[in-house]
């Protein structure tokens, strides 16, 4: 059995073509496209730093988690290896976990905690412990936990979308669903259609992945940060930006804390 530090010890190989370039590098565009995670993360670190002060400190915990998955999912994918497999996937786990912490609202906490957000803190870490240590033993725990967290991700943005009216935080959830559906696609393509692109000598969807799923991360994180600040902080107002211009039409989001009252 090879180690889990081997070149491509792991069961997961992509669609890309493998040390096409480089005898270090076993995928070169899987690995370098993980540089947006290093672009983005500190800048959002910087644009929703007002923010965090108001909200939690915590939430630079999410944007530091946020760079790692960049640099776990660098080294798997130039080594292929088992350990690079479960660290890429395990900082995913522990990104959502930090984000279901901060932002989840507490109308969709469990019954048996109540309100509790102490409590369901927790709750979480005690079952991205869990998670952590079984996928050690069986990798595929890992997939299954994701999944699940992205199904119920998508159930809270479904039923707060018909709960608001705010037309920014209806566009924030609309792009972000169209974003993440782009991503899922280009990933799910990679896997299954991976014959059809050798063919075509198209092996990069696996590489749009990573750049689509690292723009979905800021717009992502600014759509919780408006639903949670409908619970969380009713005596605030809170406006989406956008890098570096509001008037550009492309632009990273994050969100803006006024101090002005609101009426309730």
């Amino acid at each position: 059995m090879p180690s889990i530090f081997a070149y491509q010890s792991s069961e997961v190989d992509w669609c890309e073509t493998n040390f096409q370039y480089s005898e270090l590098v076993a995928e070169f565009y899987n690995t370098f496209s993980n540089v947006t995670f290093f672009i983005f993360g500190p800048l959002m670190m910087f644009l929703m730093h007002p923010y965090a002060q108001k909200r939690s400190r915590y939430i630079h915990v999410t944007f530091t988690l946020f760079m790692v998955i960049g640099l776990f999912s660098m080294y798997f994918h130039m080594t292929l290896s088992f350990l690079g497999q479960l660290l890429d996937e395990i900082s995913i786990l522990w990104l959502l976990a930090s984000g279901y912490s901060i932002w989840m609202p507490r109308c969709y906490f469990p019954a048996f905690l109540g309100k509790n957000r102490s409590q369901f803190i927790c709750f979480v870490v005690i079952a991205t412990v869990v998670s952590t240590l079984l996928s050690f033993l069986r990798p595929m725990i890992n997939a299954y936990a994701l999944n699940s967290i992205a199904v119920h991700i998508l159930y809270i943005v479904f039923h707060e979308y018909k709960k608001t009216s705010s037309k920014q935080l209806r566009h924030l959830m609309e792009v972000s669903v169209v974003l993440w559906a782009f991503a899922l696609t280009s990933w799910i393509s990679d896997r299954l259609l991976c014959s059809f692109w050798q063919q075509i000598n198209f092996f990069y969807m696996h590489s749009i992945w990573h750049v689509l799923i690292s723009i979905t991360f800021p717009y992502g994180m600014a759509t919780m940060a408006l639903v949670d600040a409908r619970y969380e902080m009713p005596d605030q107002t809170l406006k989406v930006r956008y890098w570096p211009r509001d008037t550009w039409p492309v632009g990273l989001p994050y969100v803006e804390v006024s101090s002005d009252d609101k009426a309730c």
